[in-house]
């Protein structure tokens, strides 16, 4: 018995030592890293300019304001909601389409974490769903707004999002016959753009790896709260949210942890004759930006940027040059989403996901409510983008 607890103790011994060497490995890979500095400047609208629009139990993901006014919302995945995709009625989420489609119903085709959403020029809904980071079948849905029926539905192959994918935003073309997708790969660190043809229903992986969709070494700090797991793992996040000007020209697009904003013609996306090095030597370096989540742009070509690290949002010229139009921390925890409505409001979700990512549901709970604003930015954008 005395040498069978010996032999115990050196297995034990092996195995810790063999954690704290993977943990190291960990580390070395993943953790550490650099802040982004601060570029935010003196707000030129004051917070006062922000309208609620709800409160909500569960933190939002991204927003979608038809032409019409109704607005539709994910809420976020990470925040464990018990609906997916809701519409604002009233002031107050309802499943939509409805409740059967929602994660907890029955049947084959269901929402999972779905977290990106527009509406085309046509009333389309367009949901994205990363399905558990490719865990599941990651796919794309639209909805007819005027009836509420499912009328699209593509399942993406794994070789163009597989198993760690995370389709994370999209962007669909004026014309309703390309849709545009940033995955983000925040965990396996391959992100991409992908291209998707919804007449053809083909979908194309393109850019992968290339610098401009890489994070950089950037430790994202929100609400105090530096964003790395566990201690040895930094969230570095690719690219993440893109936006789309207005005659569906360029495509404008850059990783969470990055400090530049980038812009490809959406003719050479949809080029199929051209090769990766071709394609990629086709990418521009359009200006700088803050850490970032969402994009929008409005119809005169400036880009919006949602800053967590700084409770702001950001506006970039054609000019190129930064502008702080909000900046709240109270208000503005972890600014995330954007969508143009109608009459010049551009509406924006806070997830806070300082306080979502990793934590427990009671700490969730406990920062409720988590709300979703408006304001007019003197500017307009096409409703639903």
């Amino acid at each position: 018995m005395r040498g069978l607890a010996r032999a115990l103790g050196v297995l034990g011994m092996l195995l810790g030592t063999l954690f704290l060497i993977a943990v190291l490995a960990i580390w070395v890979r993943f953790g550490g890293g650099i802040r982004l500095p601060d570029r935010t400047g003196t707000p030129v609208l004051a917070s006062s300019a922000l309208e609620v629009v709800a409160n909500l139990d569960y933190p939002p993901g991204n927003v979608a304001v038809s032409r019409t006014g109704r607005i539709f919302l994910t809420l976020h995945p990470d925040g464990t909601p018990p609906m997916q995709v809701v519409e604002l009625v009233d002031g107050l989420p309802q499943p939509y389409p409805d409740a059967t489609f929602q994660r907890s119903g029955s049947g084959s085709l269901r929402f999972r974490t779905p977290l990106a959403l527009r509406i085309d020029r046509r009333d389309r809904l367009w949901v994205i769903d990363h399905a558990d980071y490719g865990w599941g079948q990651p796919r794309i849905v639209a909805f007819d707004l005027a009836t509420g029926a499912l009328v699209h539905r593509y399942d993406f192959p794994s070789d163009v999002a597989g198993f760690l994918s995370m389709l994370n935003d999209l962007q669909v073309s004026p014309a309703g016959d390309r849709i545009y997708i940033a995955e983000a790969s925040p965990i396996a660190q391959t992100p991409a753009i992908i291209v998707y043809d919804p007449l053809r229903q083909t979908s194309r992986r393109l850019l992968d790896g290339h610098p401009s969709v890489m994070p950089m070494d950037y430790v994202l700090n929100a609400g105090g709260r530096d964003m790395v797991l566990f201690g040895i793992y930094t969230l570095r996040i690719g690219v993440d949210s893109i936006a789309l000007d207005s005659e569906g020209e360029w495509l404008y697009y850059g990783p969470v942890n990055g400090d530049r904003l980038f812009r490809i013609a959406t003719r050479d996306l949809d080029d199929t004759s051209l090769d990766a090095v071709t394609l990629a030597a086709r990418v521009q370096d359009f200006g700088p930006k803050t850490a970032s989540d969402g994009l929008t742009m409005d119809l005169a070509g400036n880009v919006y940027i949602t800053d967590p690290e700084h409770s702001a949002v950001l506006r970039l010229g054609q000019d190129r040059a930064l502008e702080t139009l909000l900046e709240d921390p109270l208000l503005l925890r972890w600014p995330d989403g954007f969508g143009f409505g109608p009459d010049g409001w551009l509406y924006v979700t806070c997830s806070a996901l300082q306080h979502v990512i990793l934590r427990s549901a009671a700490h969730q709970r406990a920062q409720a409510p988590y709300q979703v604003f408006r304001f007019k930015p003197g500017a307009s954008g096409v409703p639903g983008h």
